[in-house]
Formats: structure tokens, sequence, C-alpha cells
């Protein structure tokens, strides 16, 4: 796959397939229209491309940067891309004067003029430009006057979850993690480097590895959860725990953390990839310290006897 950090970059591609948006979680959707832009592309003897942007606009325009949680980071993002066969990606600057511009000036000085686009391929509900003003019905009335052609895809629908990247964000975000890992047409995941924390757990008989995840990175909802971890060449089932820890602190902050099953080594500055399989439980607050050593050994034991889907 070929990236370009500016649509003026990409000059010669042949007969473009493109299609356009954030594709923050490259779900199923976005995984339906890929396969198109390919499919068409192979009938025209062309290449399919995605137009992105970066940085995300809410950062660029200050419209609620603070609370952006995204399903994908940019490398996760460009990694998924490749994996599913795009083989061109333009990363377009966001900036406040590329925001002003009108969809019709979008479509003209952009798409046509300057990648010259053979066809593009929108989700049903892909709106664009200034205001959001440009949509499906604005590309195929321009389709006409600037010689490209325009195909839409109907929404993808799974069997409880109409897919768009806002509903698997909140189920993300509820905790169900079986709904958003349908939406995804995978696991979810996640990276993080491993850091020092206060060692808690070790004092209880589970020695996790703390986490410190990428800024706008999407965390799930407090709870436990079974996961497979990935560190360099190694696969291992582990017990996540994302909260903040009420049994044993006060603290209202956050923690991520990690315990790994059959696993005795130190490994602080290591990345670890984290894939959510299954939700156990809350994060609760128990009564005393024994009572939570007992339901963490339950949690053990789920993880156990887990059977991973691949």
């Amino acid at each position: 796959m070929k990236i370009f950090n500016h649509i003026s970059d990409c000059k010669n591609l042949k007969n473009p397939v493109l299609t356009l948006g954030m594709y923050d979680g490259v779900h199923l959707g976005h995984q339906k229209i890929i396969q198109k832009l390919n499919e068409i592309a192979s009938e025209v003897d062309g290449e399919s491309v995605l137009l992105t942007f970066e940085p995300h606009p809410r950062i660029t325009l200050n419209k609620g940067a603070d609370s952006l949680q995204l399903i994908t980071t940019l490398d996760e993002k460009i990694e998924l891309l490749r994996d599913y066969g795009l083989k061109n990606l333009i990363l377009h600057p966001f900036t406040k004067e590329f925001s002003e511009l009108s969809a019709t000036d979008f479509v003209k000085n952009l798409l046509v003029d300057q990648i010259q686009i053979h066809t593009i391929v929108i989700g049903y509900d892909h709106h664009f430009g200034k205001g959001r003003q440009g949509n499906y019905e604005l590309l195929d009335e321009l389709s006409t006057q600037f010689n490209y052609n325009c195909v839409q895809i109907e929404e993808v629908k799974s069997d409880q979850l109409h897919i768009s990247s806002t509903k698997i964000r909140n189920a993300l975000l509820k905790g169900e993690i079986d709904l958003a890992n349908q939406g995804l047409n995978r696991f979810f995941s996640l990276k993080g480097k491993v850091v020092h924390g206060d060692k808690l757990g070790r004092t209880l008989g589970f020695p996790t590895a703390n986490l410190s995840t990428e800024k706008y990175k999407l965390i799930p909802a407090d709870g436990v959860y079974v996961v497979r971890v990935f560190l360099k060449n190694e696969i291992f089932k582990g017990l996540l725990s994302i909260g903040n820890r009420p049994t044993v602190t006060d603290s209202n902050e956050k923690r991520v953390e990690v315990f790994l099953l059959d696993f005795d080594r130190e490994i602080y500055s290591e990345e670890l990839k984290i894939e959510f399989h299954h939700k156990i439980r809350d994060d609760l607050k128990f009564e005393s310290i024994e009572a939570l050593v007992e339901q963490m050994n339950k949690d053990k034991d789920f993880a156990i006897q887990y059977q991973f889907i691949s």
C-alpha cells in the first residue's frame, strides 16, 4: 500500500477508484467499501484509493478534542487498511482553511482536478465539505459535469447492530465487547507500553503489567476482561482490568492493567498488544481484600477455561 501525505503528492494514479472518510475502526462497513473499491478497480484497470484526514477534524477545529476517543489510532488504521487490501492511502492535512472548502469545490478542485477520479464509492450516510453539505446526491449530480462514476454502498447490518463507528464506539464504552467485535469483524485491540506501577498486584498474588496507552485511544468500560496478549512473537492468555481499583485504593485514576497467565518475567518498557475477547464482570468494590482475591481467582479460572476463537 502506498501512503501519501498530501493530495498533491499522488500524481498519475491509474483510474483512481476512491472513497473518503475518517474510517475510524475500519469496521465491517468500511471493509465492504474497500472490497467494492478493489472490485471496481479490477474491472476498470484502476487503483483503489482512500482519502482520509490527519489530524482528526475535532482536534483542528477544537470541537471536543479533549473527549475524542478513537477506536483505532493512525498506526492501527494504516495496518488494517493494508491488511484489507487497499492500494493507496492519502492522509491529507486537515487545516482550518481546508475545513472552509465547500463540498462542490472539494469535488472539483481536489477529487477531479488533482486526483482525477474515475469512480467514487461512498457509504449510505456519508457527508463531507463545509457544513457537511456534500453527500451522495451531490456527488451523483456533479458526476455528469465532471465525468466520473458514482456508486453508493447500502447500510451494513449485523444481527444486533447497524454498523457505524459511533455505534461500535458506544458499545465499547458500555463494555459490550461481543457486540463491538461483531461490528468490527475482528477483536477490538489496543497497544500500550508497560510502565511502573505501585506493584499492589504482586502482594495479592496477581502481578500485573500497567499499560500506558496512546492519547485519544478509546479505553472500553471499566471491568475485567479475558484477553489475548501479544508480546513480540509470543501470545499469552490474560486478564485485563480497567478501573480505579476501588477495593485497594481511594484514587480516581483509571488504570489499565493486565495479568498474563503462566508468565513470570520483567517486561518494563515493552509494548503489548491486547486483544479483547470477553467481559467477565464490572469493576467492583469488595468488602475485603480476601473477597477481592477470591473473586480474582475465579476470574483466573474462567480465563484458563475460556476457549479463544481465532
